[in-house]
């Protein structure tokens, strides 16, 4: 058997972590047994589903590398198919037309909230009150249609749904990868409804017959649908299908505990890469949201195909934890490959001004020395400020205090050494650095501050010979021109 999953998100919003994670787990499980990734788009929403939301999604899926191998499925197109299925199961006696009304089952609702408020009332006897419980308890079960064994319609022309034959008596059994055995008694499954009066398929319905027609043979998706599992099986079962194997996630919380909620990070997923956070580095992370294999930290991708597996998935709830993101982050970058790199470091730059061709080389030289000075590109973006800031250079509190009149002839003394300097390296400017200190009797704890000062205006910067060397002569000539001005006037 070739393995199928799927990944089949409602486009009524973004796609935020723990969609992204379902679809991450999924394309894995499909790469890792050499089969088939697929994505379905449930629009069948109509009033909540929106094209934007669609592309929002698979911008997401896109910038994550979570490619479908085919087309993506409108679930909204399959509909007439969805209808065929439900109108054969009536011919096989797996499915039947029902004549109870919306109405009818709201009152029948409503009577049962009554009764289960009217036992709460004092002064009643254990026998009134065990008997109203008894019939709240009735009117408020999985739903039994009447119509389920037969029966002439009300009219000739009585609108109805059509509606499962739920099974009857026993429990019911999902083996589930993630869950283990899980149990239902076959009286908690309702006649549940596949078309409505308007001959339009329900989401239940919808999901199964698409998963069929896609071949799908391992649905793994939140635990949120456990329950819809023991609606679902019978369906497939009514029309004679293969039952695929499931395996449901436990949720993602905060890491207090709590329900995930924006305040805890759970953001569209395209906002994590507005963040400044690299495709690998989301998958990496989401990765470890509740899969483990020893004590590995970090995965690759191909790391991750080549390992992931159903056993490794906790049965608990996994935590998000956005300091371990950035650390995650922060390793991807490093790792990365300079040019990409510079490349997707560009628009978080340009956020700070546009980039003309001299800062641009000098940022590009500069980048594989300083990797290591983001754990976001925001964050590394920010480590070339000291490359680009606009002569004269506004200076820090600090560095006004190391640009001291003593601080000044140091500089005055230095220049020209550095203008002797033959080649423009790092290595040559330290050693003139070096040698000027060696002569003159001062230690890099006395020409470094001015230097740095006069060079970055107090930004955090790394060593000063490399600093310089990224700047070039020009502009470090130029830059401790200014401070000696400013100082001598």
């Amino acid at each position: 058997m070739r393995v199928v999953t799927r990944f089949a998100p409602s486009p009524t919003g973004m796609l935020h972590i723990g969609g992204a994670r379902t679809a991450l787990f999924n394309y894995l499980f499909a790469k890792r047994f050499g089969g088939r990734f697929l994505l379905r788009i449930e629009d069948t929403d109509h009033e909540r589903s929106t094209p934007e939301a669609t592309a929002a999604i698979l911008d997401a899926m896109n910038w994550l590398g979570l490619t479908p191998d085919e087309l993506p499925v409108m679930q909204s197109k399959q509909a007439s198919r969805h209808a065929a299925v439900a109108h054969e199961m009536v011919a096989r006696g797996t499915a039947f037309r029902c004549y109870v009304s919306a109405d009818e089952l709201q009152a029948r609702r409503d009577l049962g909230e009554e009764k289960r408020v009217a036992a709460r009332a004092e002064g009643l006897g254990e026998t009134e009150r065990a008997s109203l419980l008894a019939e709240a308890g009735a009117l408020l079960a999985p739903f039994r249609s009447p119509w389920r064994n037969g029966g002439s319609p009300p009219s000739p022309d009585a609108p109805y749904t059509v509606r499962l034959r739920a099974p009857d008596g026993g429990d019911r059994i999902v083996e589930d990868g993630v869950q283990g055995t899980v149990k239902v008694h076959a009286s908690e499954i309702d006649d549940l409804v596949l078309l409505r009066t308007d001959n339009t398929p329900t989401y239940m319905l919808a999901v199964v017959v698409d998963d069929h027609d896609m071949g799908v043979t391992h649905v793994i998706r939140g635990d949120d649908h456990l329950r819809n599992t023991f609606r679902q099986i019978p369906i497939y079962q009514a029309m004679g299908w293969d039952v695929p194997e499931f395996s449901h996630l436990p949720m993602i919380h905060g890491n207090d505990g709590a329900k995930l909620s924006k305040r805890h990070g759970a953001l569209s997923t395209t906002v994590y890469r507005d963040l400044g956070y690299l495709p690998e580095g989301m998958k990496a992370y989401l990765l470890r949201l509740g899969w483990s294999h020893g004590d590995q930290e970090i995965f690759t991708e191909d790391e991750a195909i080549r390992l992931f597996d159903l056993g490794g998935i906790n049965k608990s709830p996994a935590r998000l934890d956005l300091e371990k993101l950035g650390t995650v982050n922060a390793h991807f970058i490093r790792e990365a490959d300079n040019d990409r790199l510079f490349d997707l470091l560009q628009p978080f730059l340009a956020q700070e001004g546009p980039l003309d061709p001299v800062t641009s080389a000098r940022v590009r030289q500069a980048l594989p020395f300083l990797k290591d000075r983001g754990a976001t590109l925001v964050e590394l973006a920010a480590a070339f400020r000291f490359l680009r800031v606009a002569r004269p250079l506004e200076l820090s509190k600090n560095a006004k205090k190391a640009i001291s009149a003593e601080g000044l002839a140091r500089l005055g003394g230095l220049l020209p050494e550095l203008r002797n300097t033959a080649t423009w390296t790092t290595a040559s400017i330290s050693e003139t650095i070096t040698t000027y200190c060696t002569a003159t009797g001062l230690s890099m704890g006395q020409i470094g501050p001015p230097l740095r000062a006069a060079l970055t205006g107090g930004l955090p910067a790394p060593d000063l010979a490399p600093v310089m060397d990224w700047l070039g002569r020009d502009e470090t000539f130029g830059r401790i021109e200014d401070q000696l001005q400013t100082g001598a006037g």
